[in-house]
């Protein structure tokens, strides 16, 4: 499916889901702000959801139904979703909730974390997809990183936790000076309050994260969420068990890889053999 066909019908669905809510709220009886506050979440996440604008996920969406005694209508509207409307084109259902979150923890170990990239590592990275993308479409992709890493540096930035194998600060994508400004621009980040970098060393013989790289993040309302990406698709984890298996893997990981301070030693030496 064409990507842009496939985000009009992500749209589609989650504003249908949307409207259900709306509906349903209002038969209740209650306000936006009143649903927010049985629900424990900010009214601003609600009014998202029914302007279909955010995914209604579904532990939230039990919730509503036993607010709202939907008889777990909606929880059954977003079980039955596809999978692409689930999981909206391009991953944009993660960034919505990466923009808002009040912490994130990151674990990589075939490319620099999308927060961590240079623009000139980004393009180097988008340069390599298969099937070849276009000039148009690079440009595109790599704005849209760029305009993610404000977050960084927002007036209130998330509380930001990177595990990082080695080897992907060895591999050279791009060449020698697109690899020399991602050091520098890493060891940069690695100083900056609220932000740590940690380094998994080559030749562990124990390693946490063999099964790939995923990410965990908290959201305003202190909801514990994970996201993955695969070969072919992204997965946005909500639920409890699943994303307690990925801190535990998390925790383990941290204690793995080298602390900060040996972190940052690494990269002064990598810098210096440039």
């Amino acid at each position: 499916m064409h990507p842009r066909k496939r985000q009009r019908k992500n749209a589609s669905a989650m504003k249908l889901v949307g409207k259900l809510v709306g509906l349903f709220r209002v038969a209740a009886g209650l306000t936006q702000a009143q649903l927010a506050e049985l629900a424990s979440v900010q009214v601003e996440t609600i009014a998202s959801i029914e302007q279909g604008r955010r995914s209604l996920l579904p532990d939230l969406a039990r919730r509503l139904d036993e607010l709202l005694g939907t008889k777990g209508a909606l929880e059954t509207a977003v079980d039955n979703m596809p999978e692409v409307d689930l999981i909206p084109a391009w991953a944009e259902q993660y960034m919505d909730l990466e923009r808002e979150a009040l912490a994130l923890s990151w674990f990589e170990n075939q490319v620099l974390p999308g927060l961590l990239q240079t623009e000139s590592y980004a393009r180097a990275v988008f340069r390599t997809d298969v099937p070849a993308l276009s000039k148009e479409e690079i440009d595109r992709r790599v704005a849209a990183r760029m305009e993610r890493i404000e977050i960084l540096h927002g007036s209130e930035p998330p509380t930001v936790s990177f595990v990082v194998s080695e080897a992907v600060l060895r591999d050279r994508l791009g060449g020698e000076q697109v690899h020399l400004g991602m050091l520098r621009h890493v060891r940069q980040y690695a100083d900056v309050p609220g932000v740590t970098v940690q380094i998994m060393p080559l030749g562990r013989q124990t390693h946490a994260g063999l099964s790939g790289p995923f990410i965990l993040l908290e959201t305003p309302e202190h909801q514990r969420l994970a996201y993955t990406e695969t070969q072919r698709g992204s997965q946005l984890i909500s639920a409890p068990d699943d994303v307690s298996i990925l801190e535990r893997k998390y925790a383990m990981l941290r204690t793995q890889a080298l602390n900060t301070e040996e972190s940052k030693g690494l990269l002064d030496r990598l810098l210096g053999e440039q």
